[in-house]
């Protein structure tokens, strides 16, 4: 597939915020695809090409009341790897500076992450802190979660700086497979 990646045909943080809960099949997948067990109430939030679940909206809160620290999850092994190129290449601190420097997209920057923290709320309450994932709104941390961010919403600048550098994706076929 040349391209297996793409926002959400329908993203946007209504359509994320009403996502029903993952069913087994795909929690059983998600887990496959980042090597772990899943970690709190999810959704998927977009699927690849290949319809497996590529971003999954995670709860505000786990099960013990803990804040997780994203609302995106970025569950894809090969955008996992594109993106952590970026950052092992010092993507972040390029990209802090132009929001240091760049009135324009500091701004859109600071909206992205309000609507986040807006969105966020009405799933899980207020949490303790009040700013978003990935570094948002001051600076840039972790450019997995803008790219899962942008995939889910179309509503992260840096999250369409990722895909702009990442995209097309091409994936030669399922990362994981299915149990009969």
């Amino acid at each position: 597939m040349d391209d297996a990646l793409r926002p959400d045909p329908d993203a946007g943080y209504a359509t994320q915020i009403g996502r029903p809960p993952i069913a087994a099949r795909d929690a059983a997948l998600a887990t496959a695809m980042i090597g772990r067990p899943l970690r709190g109430r999810s959704a998927v939030a977009v699927r690849c090409g290949w319809g497996l679940p590529a971003v999954l909206r995670v709860s505000p809160r786990l099960d013990d009341g803990t804040p997780f620290p994203t609302l995106f999850w970025l569950a894809c092994p090969l955008a996992n790897r594109a993106v952590g190129r970026l950052e092992a290449g010092g993507a972040m601190n390029g990209l802090s500076d132009r929001l240091a420097g760049d009135a324009e997209l500091a701004q859109a920057y600071a909206g992205a992450a309000r609507r986040y923290v807006e969105a966020r709320d009405k799933l899980g309450g207020p949490l303790p802190r009040s700013d978003a994932a990935g570094g948002m709104p001051h600076r840039v941390k972790c450019l997995h979660s803008l790219y899962g961010h942008h995939l889910a919403t179309r509503d992260n600048p840096v999250g369409a700086w990722v895909a702009d550098r990442v995209e097309p994706m091409a994936c030669p076929g399922p990362c994981v497979e299915a149990s009969p």
